[in-house]
């Protein structure tokens, strides 16, 4: 009994994370698929989860309801998660929401995109704010000290296209804050390019990036760079509007 329980939570974990089909989430929790599909269920008919798109699954009504009883801005990954859904429809590759986690940023969600050849799930992981285009985002609300210190402890190269010298990192901060995002090519992995833009609460303060990623040879595609960023933008966008609704709505 207690170990169905367990399950049950690691599902209803894993799906709130992010949706996927019976397959995925067996590979994910390395449970049997018999298991995991007696368990979903048992959870859709409490309203725990629920079905869409035929084959996938996510977090049901009577989840959402408990969740409603929490402030929206301490669940900032359920917030943007549409957001990010439209956002691999869009471009057609994944996208992920970062935070700032010191002189790191912390990948805290992302949506996969149907393509056959994926990347890696980056949720969990952390970055040198110098190397990704979501630390560039972060870097550039920083006041000049603070970036002083940041250069001063050095800057690693993690691929050979991982940008190091202060006055470069200097100029793309410019850049950030006279166009509101930031492309990185290859720079934290060899093969993967990404591009990034705030999430700002009601203060403008940039406490999130949105960005979308792919392997360097698609993406971004011949001619569609102004569109994939400008898609970018606009769903970081939409986050802040949704963060400063809710916000106010809080009477924060």
């Amino acid at each position: 009994m207690v170990q169905s329980v367990e399950r049950a939570f690691a599902i209803l974990d894993a799906v709130a994370q992010r949706p996927a089909g019976v397959t995925a989430l067996a590979d994910r929790l390395d449970l049997p698929k018999s298991t995991v599909s007696r368990l979903l269920s048992s959870l859709e008919q409490v309203g725990a989860v629920e079905r869409f798109d035929g084959r996938r699954w996510r977090v049901g009504p009577s989840v959402e309801a408990f969740a409603r009883t929490v402030p929206p801005e301490r669940s900032l990954a359920a917030l943007a998660q549409s957001m990010l859904a439209d956002l691999v429809r869009s471009v057609g590759e994944d996208a992920g929401l970062g935070v700032p986690d010191g002189y790191e940023v912390l990948y805290i969600d992302q949506v996969e995109c149907d393509h056959p050849v994926q990347v890696r799930d980056w949720t969990g992981t952390r970055a040198p704010m110098h190397a990704v285009p979501s630390g560039l985002v972060f870097m550039a609300d920083w006041p000049e000290d603070a970036v002083d210190a940041y250069v001063a402890r050095g800057l690693a190269a993690l691929t050979p296209q991982t940008v190091v010298d202060p006055k470069q990192i200097r100029k793309r901060l410019e850049d950030v804050r006279r166009t509101g995002y930031a492309w990185g090519r290859e720079e934290f992995v060899a093969g993967i390019n990404s591009v990034a833009a705030p999430v700002r609460d009601a203060h403008g303060h940039a406490l999130a990036a949105i960005h979308a990623h792919g392997p360097s040879y698609r993406f971004p595609a011949g001619g569609v760079e102004r569109r994939v960023t400008e898609a970018v933008v606009a769903a970081a966008r939409a986050v802040s509007r949704q963060l400063v609704r809710d916000e106010r709505g809080s009477g924060l």
